[in-house]
C-alpha cells in the first residue's frame, strides 16, 4: 500500500503544537485559503466513534511541501466545510497537486491519535491523498514496493504520518488501541500509516 522506499530524516517540527481559536477567528498554515465566512454551513456529524459534540483541531507540518496548517475542523457538533477544504488542499497528492476529498473519519482518527498519545507537535505528513497515476508510478517502481493497486491513497481514507514528541513503536501502538482501521509500521522509513479501513495491522 506503500513506498516502502526509505525517506530521509525531516527534520522535526521545532514548535510546539497549540490548539487553535475557531476557524472563524483564524486559520493558520502555509496555505493561500480564502477568507472564511462567519455563517459557513455546517456538515453533518458522521464520524464512528465519536462524540456529536464538541471542538476538533488538528495541526499538521507536511513534510514534502513544508506547509503548515492549524485547524479546528469540527465545532459544535459539526464539520466546518471551509476547514475541511483547506485540509483537502495540505494533504493533496503533493507529486501532481491533485486535490481530492479526505474521509472525515480519517481526521477523527488522527484526533483520537493526538489524544492518546498526548502529542502537543503537529502531525509530520510523509503522504496522504494519492491520484492513481502517482499511485501507479510508485507501485511500478519495484515488485517488492508494498503499494497496493488499490490503495487506500487514492480514495483520502489514509495518511502516512509521524510525530515530532512521540516515539515510533509507540505512536503504532496507540493506533492499534483505537481499533479504528488499518495500521503500519515502517521503522526503516520512520512513518506509522493508519486508514479508515477494515481493522488490521502489518
Amino acid at each position: 500500500m506503500h513506498d516502502s522506499r526509505s525517506w530521509p530524516a525531516f527534520p522535526r517540527a521545532p514548535s510546539p503544537f497549540e490548539p487553535a481559536p475557531t476557524l472563524r477567528r483564524r486559520l493558520l498554515g502555509a496555505l493561500a485559503v480564502a477568507p472564511v465566512a462567519l455563517a459557513a454551513p455546517r456538515l453533518a456529524c458522521a464520524s464512528r466513534g465519536e462524540p456529536s459534540t464538541g471542538f476538533r483541531t488538528l495541526a499538521f507540518l507536511h513534510l514534502h511541501t513544508g506547509e503548515r496548517l492549524t485547524v479546528e475542523y469540527f465545532s459544535a457538533g459539526q464539520y466546518v466545510p471551509d476547514a475541511l477544504q483547506a485540509v483537502n488542499h495540505l494533504l493533496r497528492d503533493f507529486r501532481t497537486n491533485d486535490v481530492a476529498e479526505m474521509d472525515p473519519a480519517l481526521l477523527d482518527l488522527l484526533h483520537r491519535l493526538r489524544e492518546a498519545t498526548g502529542s502537543r507537535q503537529p502531525f509530520e505528513v510523509i503522504s496522504a491523498y494519492r491520484s492513481p497515476r502517482t499511485n501507479e508510478m510508485l507501485r511500478s517502481r519495484s515488485a517488492h514496493s508494498g503499494v497496493a493497486t488499490t490503495s487506500l491513497h487514492m480514495r483520502g481514507q489514509a495518511i502516512d504520518i509521524r510525530l515530532g514528541d512521540v516515539a515510533l513503536p509507540r505512536l503504532r501502538d496507540a493506533a492499534l488501541s483505537l481499533q479504528a482501521g488499518g495500521v503500519g509500521y515502517y521503522a526503516r522509513s520512520n512513518f506509522v500509516h493508519v486508514d479508515t479501513g477494515r481493522v488490521r495491522h502489518w
